[in-house]
């Protein structure tokens, strides 16, 4: 009877002791913590230090002007010079005619007539330039953007002989006919001209080039049979 009180006090001690070192043993499992990822913060620009052309281009009908009114007030030059493969055509520019002036000085100062030709060439009428299918000169377009300039043909300026032009957006089919990066020059008084297409400038020295050009053989569709490169444009002021 006394082994056997001995024996059951003894179960009982072993089992309060085993439960304990299993209690003791047992780690607490920790608690997954979401990471907490940095939120994206907004980066200001601030507009003041952009340059104009990063702030408007590319160019479109809806900014152009407004583009063109800021760029006219800082690049006020108005002379320029036409390199070509027959010689030299001095350009002065009207300043009146302030969107068409900036227009062109514009593309002069991005070189988007190097490597131009003139493509339309009627004798006893006009000479037309800026045109080409030379990958660079379309990827500078591209660059710059798809406009047209409003018409400005009432200021008093008539197509005379040696006149720079540029057809009006407001004729039929503008896009087709009209374009900011083409330009012609009379060889004769075309006053017929005048009221639809816009004369922004006129040849100040060179029109014996611009006579030697409107009088080199042309195919079919009025493009010289042989090109007639514009090498680059030059500002002279």
């Amino acid at each position: 009877m006394r082994l056997l009180i001995v024996l059951f006090i003894s179960l009982i001690f072993f089992n309060c002791e085993d439960k304990q070192t299993k209690q003791k043993t047992t780690l607490p499992k920790q608690t997954k913590q979401k990471e907490e990822k940095p939120e994206a913060k907004e980066i200001a620009i601030d507009s003041s230090k952009l340059s104009l052309e990063e702030r408007f281009l590319p160019l479109n009908d809806d900014n152009a002007m407004d583009f063109f009114l800021e760029y006219e007030k800082e690049n006020q030059e108005n002379k320029v010079r036409l390199v070509t493969d027959k010689g030299n055509i001095d350009i002065l520019l009207f300043d009146t005619v302030k969107f068409h002036r900036a227009n062109f000085i514009f593309l002069v100062k991005n070189k988007v007539f190097d490597g131009t030709q003139f493509h339309r060439v009627v004798k006893n009428f006009v000479i037309q330039g800026g045109n080409s299918d030379n990958r660079k000169v379309l990827k500078k377009r591209r660059k710059i953007g798809r406009y047209l300039l409003p018409p400005d043909t009432k200021r008093g300026f008539k197509h005379h002989r040696g006149i720079i032009s540029v057809p009006s957006s407001d004729i039929e089919n503008a896009y087709k006919l009209a374009s900011p990066f083409e330009f012609f020059i009379t060889q004769t008084n075309q006053y017929h001209l005048d009221g639809k297409y816009t004369a922004f400038g006129r040849v100040i020295n060179g029109m014996d080039v611009v006579d030697k050009i409107a009088n080199v053989e042309v195919d079919g569709g009025d493009w010289p049979v042989h090109n007639v490169y514009i090498q680059t444009v030059e500002i002279l002021n």
